[in-house]
């Protein structure tokens, strides 16, 4: 017995509490992973030793691989905290180039980027002002906080039944302010190029059977027909026509425009569809209506979702894409650099990064509004500790027992 074995077993086992003891130290640590001490027996290297008679010299440290196991995840119900269920990493940039991490603590810097607690930035697809997203190369994502553009009406769309059973109305010249001239109203709000709205007042005359005329105008100016429907002996929509008795340009579709006067665009084209509408016996009545314009709106909140869509929530009630967080995958995660504070770096045995949006191949899935814990299970790890300090002890027997029979040698 020699001590270089001794001493080895003594290196080896307090490399093995170290490994523990990080673990354990980093057991409330979000996103990490545990490592685990791989250690290798050490021999001579001599061509003239006998193989069954080799002695070996002891152990080393052969490398302290990361466990990429899935550590549970805890709903926080902030914004900006994401969790990876599978595989991936979240990609980050910062002034040393890329790196890669488990951690989803995030927050916004004072120029709108998604960052963690060093200064990071999260790394994704943008989107543009419409919502769409660029899935061609990975940008530092960016929570724009300026309002939300209004979007002009150009379409109104209605689904209507008119009662069959109606009588003709009791004045035949039709007036907006005497109801005994029509025989249904319904209203719509809608928006001009600059966001301001206003309402938009729709009558109903029945002037056959089977047959309606319309009449449409904004509710602070004039009222005109913009056209009639015709309906079938099942009540069925089949045909529309202008005020001028003309089949209209689209199909079941009245052309009209009402005047703005805030200084956005007048006079203002606006299209009304119904069609879906009916003539059955029974009320009057709005089944479905909408228009396709909105005002100006400020973001009032965001939320990340599984595919890694950051959606942005504004006071108009529209939502929109601001971007696509995306994940990082990689052939050999032990390969991977651990630069300390949750991040890792890219190496030659990791393999390049495969960049991806969550849900895809072989990426795992996202979940706002929650973190990974890490994967370190505390009792185990106490075990371990228990194993390692046994481990320790009797190697520095070992060392003692040497010491004794060198003693005895000295004394002869």
């Amino acid at each position: 017995m020699g001590y270089q074995q001794g001493l080895s077993g003594l290196a080896g086992a307090s490399n093995d509490l170290d490994v523990i003891g990080n673990n354990i130290a980093n057991a409330n640590t979000t996103g990490f992973k545990q490592g685990d001490a791989k250690f290798a027996d050490v021999y001579a290297n001599s061509v003239a030793t006998t193989v069954n008679t080799q002695i070996g010299l002891g152990t080393r440290l052969a490398s302290v691989d990361q466990q990429f196991t899935q550590g549970t995840i805890n709903t926080t119900n902030q914004a900006l905290d994401v969790a990876i269920n599978g595989n991936g990493f979240f990609q980050m940039s910062g002034s040393g180039g890329l790196t890669y991490s488990r951690d989803g603590s995030f927050k916004l810097d004072k120029s709108g980027y998604i960052v963690n607690s060093s200064g990071l930035q999260l790394m994704g697809y943008a989107a543009n002002a419409a919502g769409v997203i660029n899935t061609a190369q990975t940008v530092p994502l960016n929570i724009p906080t300026a309002n939300i553009a209004p979007v002009a009406t150009g379409t109104i769309t209605g689904v209507y039944n008119l009662n069959a059973q109606d009588d003709l109305p009791a004045t035949t010249t039709f007036s907006p302010t005497d109801p005994t001239s029509y025989n249904y109203p319904t209203t719509v709000q809608v928006y001009d190029t600059l966001g301001g709205s206003q309402q938009v007042n729709m009558y109903f005359v029945k002037t056959a059977t089977g047959a309606w005329d319309v009449y449409a105008g904004a509710a602070s100016g004039t009222t005109a027909k913009i056209g009639s429907a015709k309906f079938d002996t099942s009540g069925r929509l089949v045909s529309t026509a202008d005020s001028s008795g003309n089949p209209t340009k689209d199909a079941l579709t009245f052309d009209f425009s009402v005047p703005n006067s805030d200084g956005s665009v007048t006079p203002q084209d606006l299209k009304l569809n119904i069609t879906g509408t009916t003539q059955f016996g029974g009320k009057n009545g709005t089944n479905n209506q909408d228009q396709d314009g909105f005002a100006s709106g400020q973001l009032t909140g965001f939320a990340i979702g599984d595919d890694g869509v950051v959606m942005g929530k504004y006071s108009n009630g529209r939502t929109t894409a601001l971007g696509q967080v995306v994940l990082a995958n990689f052939n050999n995660q032990n390969g991977l650099v651990n630069l300390g504070g949750n991040q890792y770096a890219e190496s030659s045995a990791s393999g390049v990064p495969q960049i991806s949006a969550p849900g895809s191949t072989n990426h795992g899935v996202l979940q706002g509004g929650a973190l990974e814990n890490s994967n370190v299970v505390l009792t185990n790890q106490l075990v371990d500790l228990i194993t390692a300090q046994r481990n320790y002890q009797a190697n520095a027997q070992t060392i003692k027992t040497q010491q004794a029979v060198d003693n005895t040698l000295i004394n002869l």
